[in-house]
C-alpha cells in the first residue's frame, strides 16, 4: 500500500505517536504547552524519537522544569534541536548526553567517569568539537531520512524503479539502520519477483528493527508466495504479536490456516479481520470465506478437514512505509 505525499513526509499520525510512545493525549498537550514539542497532527521519525525521549524522562519522574533547563543548556552549546540531534537519556534522576563512549552532564558540560561503580565528574569540560561531531552525525541521519522520503515521493510520481532503488540505497548508505528504506527496497524487488533480493532487504529491515510489524508482514508475504508456510506463519504471527490490529496480517494468516485445514483458527482470524475492516471489498471476500467455513467444516475426532477452493488472493502482497 502506498502513501500520499503528506503521509510520506510525516508517516505517523497523532494516534500513532500516542501509541508508540505510550503516552496520553493530555501528556502530549502538556509538552506542547511547555514548548518541548511542536503541536502537530502528523509526525516524522525525528519527532517520534524526540517524543519517545520525553516519555522516558516522564517514566523516570524527571520534573518538566529540569527537562527544559537541560534542553536550554544544550542549545547554548550550539545544538539547535537537542532532542533530535543528541542522545539524551536518564541516569537515576539526572539527564545525561551520550557522545560516543563518553557521558556528559549537559548542565555543567563536564564528562562523567564511572569509578568503582560510582559516577564522579571529571575535572574537564567537554570540548565543543565533540558536541559538534555528534550533531554532524545526527545531521547525517536526518539526511538519510530525507533521501528515504524522496524515494517514497518518487514512487508516488511513477519514477523509474532503478532511480527509486538508487535513492533508497543512498538513504541506507547514510544510515544502515533505516529499516523503512530496506522494507521499501524489498518490496520493489518483491514486485519484480526478485525473491533473493527481496528476502535480503526484508531481513535487513528486521535485523535493524526487530519490532517492525510491517517488515515481518512483508517477509511473511514473500515466504507465502514461495510456498514456505512455516516461515510465513512465523512472520505473520510476529506481525500480529507486535500489532494485534494489523488487519492484513489477520487476513493472510486466516488464509494460511484455512489452506492447512485449521478451520477454527482461520475463523478466529477472519472474524478479527472483519472487526477491523468491515466495509472494504476484501471484507466481502472474508465474509464469503467465513461463511464457507461455517457451512462446510466437518469435525472428525480432534481433526478438522481442510476445505477446498479457499480464496488465494492476498491484499497488497508487498506493503511499504
Amino acid at each position: 500500500m502506498g502513501l500520499n505525499a503528506a503521509a510520506a513526509s510525516h508517516p505517523f499520525t497523532r494516534a500513532d505517536i500516542l501509541r508508540k510512545a505510550a503516552i496520553s493525549e493530555r501528556q502530549l498537550r502538556g509538552w506542547e504547552r511547555a514548548g518541548l514539542v511542536a503541536p502537530a497532527d502528523a509526525y516524522g521519525f525525528s519527532q517520534l524519537n524526540a517524543i519517545k525521549t520525553l516519555a522516558s524522562f516522564k517514566a523516570a519522574h524527571v520534573p518538566s522544569a529540569r527537562i527544559r533547563k537541560t534542553i536550554e543548556a544544550v542549545r547554548k552549546r550550539g545544538v539547535a534541536d537537542p532532542l533530535a540531534e543528541t542522545r539524551l537519556y536518564v541516569e537515576g534522576r539526572h539527564i545525561r548526553i551520550q557522545v560516543g563512549d563518553e557521558r556528559l552532564d549537559p548542565l555543567s558540560g563536564q564528562m562523567l567517569l564511572d569509578l568503582d561503580g560510582n559516577v564522579v565528574e571529571r575535572v574537564a569540560v567537554l570540548p565543543p568539537r565533540i558536541l559538534e561531531d555528534n550533531a554532524a552525525k545526527q545531521r547525517k541521519l536526518r539526511s538519510a531520512e530525507e533521501w528515504f522520503l524522496r524515494g517514497v515521493e518518487m514512487e508516488q510520481s511513477g519514477a523509474p524503479p532503478g532511480d527509486i532503488i538508487d535513492t533508497y540505497m543512498v538513504a541506507i548508505s547514510l544510515d544502515p539502520s533505516l529499516a523503512a528504506a530496506s522494507v521499501n527496497l524489498g518490496t520493489i524487488y518483491f514486485n519484480q519477483r526478485d525473491w533473493v533480493r527481496a528476502e535480503k532487504y526484508y531481513t535487513r529491515a528486521i535485523d535493524a528493527m526487530p519490532d517492525y510489524a510491517l517488515a515481518h508482514f512483508n517477509i511473511g508475504n514473500l515466504y507465502d508466495e514461495l510456498g514456505n508456510r512455516d516461515q510465513a506463519h512465523e512472520h505473520y504471527s510476529k506481525a500480529l504479536e507486535l500489532d494485534p490490529n494489523y488487519s492484513d496480517a489477520h487476513y493472510n494468516i486466516a488464509l494460511l490456516y484455512q489452506a492447512t485445514g485449521q478451520a477454527m483458527k482461520a475463523m478466529r482470524h477472519w472474524r478479527a479481520y472483519l472487526k477491523l475492516d468491515p466495509r472494504s471489498s476484501w471484507a466481502d471476500v472474508a465474509r464469503r470465506e467465513l461463511d464457507k467455513l461455517y457451512k462446510s467444516t466437518v469435525f472428525r475426532g480432534n481433526r478438522v478437514d481442510p476445505l477446498p477452493g479457499a480464496q488465494v488472493r492476498r491484499p497488497d502482497p508487498g506493503e511499504k512505509l
